[in-house]
């Protein structure tokens, strides 16, 4: 915490930062999803576009996260916690996925198959 007020100037000098980014980012988001000069494969809105969207997302929840939560404070533990809950959730949406690329037919209540 601020225990002086250069610590204050410093930590207000920081959060200016941050929300410059922030604003910077969520701008670059809107050019990316509505400019044409920022189109990656074909024009218009693409699966290209929605990727460097989400890398934007994700910068900045990352940066909230860090700086406005204090999360660039804690412990090493809570990097376990976070990191384990990061797989699982990407493990969660594979096994989604494989479950969509299974080639088994099956037969549904009515006895047709999909």
């Amino acid at each position: 915490m601020a225990d002086s007020p250069e610590a204050i100037k410093k930590a207000c000098k920081t959060y200016t930062a941050v929300f410059i980014t922030l604003l910077f980012c969520t701008v670059l988001t809107v050019l990316v999803a509505k400019l044409e000069i920022f189109d990656v494969n074909e024009r218009g809105f693409d699966a290209a576009d929605a990727i460097i969207g989400l890398a934007i997302a994700t910068f900045k929840a990352s940066l909230v996260g860090f700086i406005f939560m204090h999360l660039n404070h804690e412990k090493k533990m809570i990097y376990l916690f976070f990191g384990m809950a990061i797989f699982f959730a990407v493990a969660m949406y594979a096994i989604t996925y494989l479950a969509f690329e299974d080639p088994i037919q099956y037969l549904d209540f009515f006895g047709k198959k999909h």
